[in-house]
């Protein structure tokens, strides 16, 4: 199966990486719906261009190479690739000011990234091979745009928020346990049901 996969990226680089990287983000469609279409139309073409541009650009994986691929990406790409999504998800839900989570949380949210995606590209531009690294990167982006989809619904895109993400602290769950067991009570009434991070807070009966 792998043979196979890595085949027809070689054959196909285009159609097989932009689809995967599409793909990750409709496991939950109803739930992620708009990350998965910013993500399909906008982000898994743009990274497919523009690791070909980075490696016309600086051939080879010498650390040189390496590291001016990582320079160009971290203060070209991770910037557009971040507004891109808070302007795009807020556009497709039909929010009059597209730009609003962009102000409040682009900053915090670009210098969180330096945490982890440096990290990451520098593994993908050192030993990944070309016609996958769209996917790799997809594969790192769908753990990243888990955390900036918990940063549009309740964060502020620092490293804080994204500490509290990963290791909610007990209390929070004792009183998320709390108000589930009032919601049951009230077996007459609506019940608000919160949906995934990127999802939106749905009425159930």
């Amino acid at each position: 199966m792998l043979k196979l996969f890595l085949r027809h990226a070689r054959r196909f680089p285009w159609v097989t990486n932009v689809t995967l990287y599409g793909c990750l983000f409709t496991i939950e469609w109803r739930q992620t719906r708009n990350v998965a279409v910013v993500a399909f139309s906008f982000h898994g073409n743009f990274n497919f261009f523009w690791m070909r541009f980075l490696e016309r650009r600086f051939p080879g994986n010498s650390i040189g190479m390496v590291m001016r691929k990582l320079f160009l990406d971290q203060t070209t790409a991770a910037p557009l690739a971040t507004s891109v999504f808070y302007t795009g998800v807020s556009f497709l839900e039909g929010k009059e000011d597209i730009l609003e989570d962009w102000r409040e949380k682009f900053l915090n949210t670009y210098k969180t990234g330096l945490m982890f995606w440096p990290f990451m590209q520098f593994l993908n531009f050192a030993l990944v091979p070309l016609y996958v690294r769209t996917t790799f990167t997809g594969c790192c982006a769908f753990i990243w745009a888990t955390f900036l989809c918990f940063s549009r619904q309740t964060g502020d895109g620092t490293a804080g928020a994204a500490l509290a993400w990963m290791f909610p602290h007990k209390d929070d769950d004792a009183e998320y346990t709390k108000e589930k067991v009032d919601s049951e009570d009230k077996v007459a009434s609506p019940i608000y049901k919160r949906s995934p991070p990127c999802g939106h807070w749905q009425l159930i009966y």
